[in-house]
């Protein structure tokens, strides 16, 4: 008996060592998927740089003021040249009428 005593321990604390270990996996395996879960539950961290904040630039703004008069004025000019286009036309169709009127009487 006092072989078979040792040999009784040794498996009792071999079983225990199993159950210990199953309960270490099984706890492991519940610290892990509380990992998962939380870790998908959270908004993903921005990976990308912000661009620097641009500063003013005067010279872009007085090229775009200067760019926008010019072509202000141009299209006044245009619309002008086609006022006085028609000023002269309609003036012209009524001369002709006119003449038109005294040839045929």
């Amino acid at each position: 008996m006092t072989e078979s005593n040792p040999l009784a321990k040794a498996e009792a604390a071999a079983a225990e060592a199993a159950v210990n270990t199953a309960a270490v996996q099984v706890a492991l395996a519940a610290v892990e998927l509380a990992k998962l879960s939380q870790s998908q539950h959270q908004a993903p961290a921005c990976q990308h740089q912000a661009p620097p904040a641009s500063q003013f630039d005067a010279k872009k703004w007085l090229v775009i003021g200067g760019v926008a008069c010019v072509c202000s004025l141009a299209f006044a000019l245009a619309s002008i040249a086609i006022a006085i286009g028609a000023c002269c036309a309609t003036a012209c169709l009524l001369i002709l009428r006119s003449m038109w009127r005294e040839l045929r009487k």
